[in-house]
């Protein structure tokens, strides 16, 4: 006998049954179905660089830094730790003093705002821009699903703006800010991710984040800046500026995660949120204030514990996550070298099969001409043992999407191209049923 019904779906916020949270959960459960499959899906750190002893390491480092550099005592210290905390942080100055040394950022640590993962630093500014049923969000696309995700959450339109291959069209955003005036709507903000963006691996150059500074003050709209890929670039250029260290209107709010430069189990991210608000009483404070009012209702503080690990492993290398990751871009740089010249010896022209060339992160997207799904993904898993993200995840529209992602991230070079193998077999299989010149793809150089 079949359980009884206590609920139905149409009773509960329409946004559990949105495409953006149903994508998320499936992104991050693929690899558990099909554990055996190659994965060129998975956005994750590289495992290799994961260290037993760093966390309790950092824990003792962190300790002896209440204790002896900001003069705490053992009881106060062990409350520190222990205890509930602040809501926005323990470990602000911290953050505050990798920004200044990092990425040459300098901010009031009390603009700061210590996150549980990035993910509730995006909720937390979309919750407090979201005042009015007329206001929108504008998304460079394609564009990161757990933004679309937390904004259907809070009923926040979001609306794309064309991306493309130098990271944002700037024509297409001031386009898309008059046009929503025009329809009497408030656009509040852009999310943009200036660095090896995910999904797309586009950056976008010097040049264009000034105008997209300059754009941003002209139409009085906030910038979301989220970069939590840009200390991997993957040749030896140097890296470029981020939108926030060339800002100098306070029109950036800055998003920030240690998921990828210290341990991704500690679930540690950062908003530094500048902006000066206006209170009704006249007086005058910052935004991370009013985030920070959020949070408290939502997590309540960011456990300590896991703050102390990052902390610990910020002084460990002198608030420098760039010296602390050198073998990390190493492989990350590595592999995406190997990934890009091994779909070049697959797919040689005069293939239809086309891919993008990021500078670096870990991200590629490669265009083939037949629509990919989910459907596919599964029997990509099933039948050929690899996996990869459809890029249909991370558009808005619901149209067919002939594009798929690879994550060169967490596998080696080895695994790079016994994936890539495989996804040659699956592509040349699919070329000959939708009636494509199978012979465009390079069975010779399948290894």
């Amino acid at each position: 006998m079949d359980e009884p019904v206590d609920l139905d779906l149409a009773s509960l916020h329409p946004a559990v049954d949105d495409p953006a949270l149903t994508s998320m959960n499936f992104l991050n459960e693929v690899a558990q179905h099909w554990p055996d499959a190659v994965s060129l899906a998975a956005g994750r750190p590289c495992e290799e660089f994961f260290d037993d002893d760093a966390p309790r390491r950092w824990l003792d480092r962190f300790r002896r830094h209440l204790v002896e550099e900001l003069g705490q005592g053992p009881e106060q210290a062990r409350r520190t730790l222990f205890q509930y905390g602040r809501t926005k942080g323990v470990v602000h100055q911290l953050v505050a003093r990798n920004l200044a040394v990092d990425e040459g950022v300098h901010v009031d640590p009390e603009a700061v705002v210590v996150t549980v993962g990035c993910q509730e630093a995006m909720f937390l500014v979309l919750r407090a821009l979201r005042a009015d049923p007329r206001d929108v969000l504008l998304a460079v696309a394609p564009t990161y699903v757990g933004l679309t995700g937390a904004a259907r959450l809070l009923d926040l339109p979001v609306r794309p703006v064309a991306g493309g291959p130098t990271g944002v069209d700037l024509a297409d955003l001031r386009d898309q800010v008059r046009r929503a005036r025009a329809e009497g709507l408030r656009p509040r903000a852009c999310y943009v991710m200036p660095d090896f963006a995910n999904p797309s691996g586009a950056s976008v150059s010097l040049e264009d984040r000034r105008r997209l500074l300059d754009l941003a003050a002209e139409e009085e709209l906030l910038l979301i800046e989220d970069n939590p890929y840009g200390l991997f670039p993957a040749g030896e250029q140097g890296r470029l500026p981020t939108l926030k260290a060339l800002d100098t209107r306070r029109r950036v709010v800055y998003l920030g995660s240690f998921a990828k430069t210290v341990l991704p189990g500690a679930r540690v991210g950062y908003v530094v949120a500048d902006q000066r608000v206006a209170g009704r009483d006249g007086a005058v404070g910052l935004l991370a204030d009013q985030l920070a009012k959020i949070k408290s209702m939502v997590t309540v503080n960011t456990s300590p514990l896991a703050q102390a690990i990052v902390g610990g492993a910020l002084l460990e290398h002198d608030c420098s996550l760039v010296t602390a990751n050198v073998r990390q871009r190493a492989a990350y740089g590595r592999n995406l070298r190997h990934l890009l010249a091994g779909l070049a010896r697959r797919f040689p022209a005069p293939s239809p099969v086309r891919w993008n060339a990021p500078a670096g992160g870990f991200f590629a997207v490669v265009t083939v001409p037949f629509p990919v799904d989910d459907a596919l993904l599964r029997r990509s898993a099933e039948r050929y043992g690899v996996l990869w993200t459809p890029m249909a995840h991370f558009y808005d529209d619901g149209a067919p999407v002939n594009a798929l992602r690879l994550s060169v991230s967490a596998v080696t070079p080895d695994q790079i191209d016994l994936g890539l193998d495989r996804l040659a077999a699956l592509v040349a299989d699919e070329l000959t049923t939708s009636g494509s010149p199978s012979a465009l793809v390079s069975r010779d150089a399948v290894r």
